[in-house]
């Protein structure tokens, strides 16, 4: 039996769906996400978060009439089947999987609840501590000023960061040997102010300064690929990445692979694609999206059950604060207690 079919038939009562916006500052931007909420008619309540990035569609409009009888599989169908924004327009395709990801957690959740039970209970799987990286902006220009003074709080922390045309030389020098676990070169975004780098020459200074940190979504041309040849068993993905049919059409078979939840859109997506990568091993790391809530709690719930050990980007939201509490959790990351899918 899949680990998606040990879920698929689970009943769950929906009567009512409600929405709260989150918004907070982070070290990046101004972020705004929507808490979905399903309620059930005898009170138990599942919740997912979406993570759509425009402020603008914060909150969602009251306008889905979600009441009914379900298996958590015909939830999902019908999900696929609505328009999630209404009117159909949304900039980026990665939205409709980001909304559809926050009903389809919510209806997981509500499921697992209203059934007695929890995730790991269900698929068989123990939750053991989550170690994490974080990924703190190195300014403009970057320097290596924001990874010492982690270090100067934290000095077994370790990080994630984001290559661009800004890094010098001395700046891999500064950065080598100070826990970087991953470093993404963000060659697949379209938006300018997100787009990393895709110099050949920065991909082979970069992989040598950091012989043992994963190579995240690099361009892949000619000179990308032969800056990378040595290092290819770390090359990773984690943009182009939405179901089991995208990592076929990588260039090639990977090592690794970012897992975002809310890339997915559907819990069967996600779960056929975990189930894929583990069968082949294709070792995975989780990541996320800036999530003010519940999401970020899912995100550690997944990492605990399918890849604890990995480098997962997935620290406590207050690690993105512009200015964090002295008193943080360290990795790893216990989840505590678990009920439902949080």
């Amino acid at each position: 039996m899949s680990l998606y079919e040990r879920l698929a038939d689970l009943p769950l009562s929906v009567a009512s769906v409600d929405y709260e916006r989150r918004e907070r500052e982070t070290t990046k931007f101004t972020r705004a996400t929507t808490v979905v909420s399903l309620s059930g008619p005898e009170g138990a309540v599942g919740r997912g978060e979406d993570v759509t990035y425009d402020a603008d569609r914060h909150p969602i409009p009251d306008a889905f009439d979600l009441a009914g009888e379900y298996t958590l599989d015909s939830f999902s169908v019908a999900m696929a089947d609505r328009d999630l924004f209404l009117d159909g327009a949304v900039d980026d395709d990665h939205f409709h999987h980001y909304r559809r990801w926050a009903f389809e957690s919510a209806a997981l959740d509500l499921a697992l609840r209203q059934n007695d039970t929890h995730l790991g209970a269900e698929l068989g799987r123990e939750y053991d501590p989550v170690r994490f990286v974080t990924s703190p902006p190195l300014g403009d220009p970057p320097t290596a000023g924001p990874v010492r003074r982690w270090t100067n709080r934290d000095p077994d922390l370790e990080f994630k960061l984001d290559v661009d045309d800004g890094w010098t030389d001395d700046l891999v020098a500064d950065l080598a040997g100070a826990g970087v676990r991953v470093v993404d070169f963000k060659a697949h975004y379209e938006d300018s102010e997100v787009a990393g780098s895709v110099d050949p020459d920065r991909y082979l200074r970069v992989a040598e300064a950091f012989p043992d940190a994963i190579l995240e979504d690099p361009a892949w041309t000619d000179g990308t690929a032969a800056a990378l040849d040595d290092a290819r068993d770390r090359v990773s993905w984690d943009y182009p990445i939405t179901d089991v049919g995208s990592v076929r059409e990588l260039p090639f078979e990977p090592s690794w692979l970012n897992v975002k939840p809310s890339r997915f859109g559907s819990v069967s997506s996600l779960l056929e694609t975990v189930e894929y990568c583990a069968e082949r091993g294709v070792r995975m790391y989780g990541g996320g999206q800036f999530e003010l809530d519940v999401g970020r709690r899912q995100l550690h719930l997944l990492a605990s059950l399918f890849y604890p050990d990995s480098p997962n980007d997935v620290a406590p939201s207050a690690y993105n604060d512009p200015d964090p509490p002295e008193q943080l959790p360290g990795s790893p990351l216990s989840v505590g207690e678990v009920r439902g899918f949080r």
